[in-house]
């Protein structure tokens, strides 16, 4: 595991958010039926075009920071038609965490 990575995706604090507020998806985005993809599927990832706009970002930083953050090992994507999905890596989330507590 690169922690270098890690920690580089962490010293953000729209990416930080992006991960609060994927901790709990169903609490900060709302599903509402309709055309297009839901906004959370049922693994509690949520569609790239919903964090873009919860976040306030443009496309592209949108897709970078996520790209930054799923290199980092910090969220998983997984695409279903044109619609890609983020949550997050809670294994990767919590090895860190152990690192943290026996390494510094």
């Amino acid at each position: 595991m690169e922690h270098i990575d890690f920690f580089k995706a962490l010293s953000n604090e729209t990416r930080l958010e992006i991960l609060r507020w994927l901790k709990e998806p169903k609490k900060h985005f709302d599903n509402p039926p309709g055309k297009g993809p839901e906004n959370i599927d049922e693994k509690g990832g949520v569609c790239v075009g919903v964090i873009q706009k919860k976040a306030q970002l443009s496309q592209s930083t949108t897709s970078q920071y996520l790209s930054m953050m799923q290199k980092a090992g910090l969220l998983k994507a997984e695409r279903k038609g044109k619609w890609t999905y983020y949550r997050r890596n809670e294994k990767m989330i919590q090895d860190v965490s152990e690192y943290l507590k026996e390494e510094l």
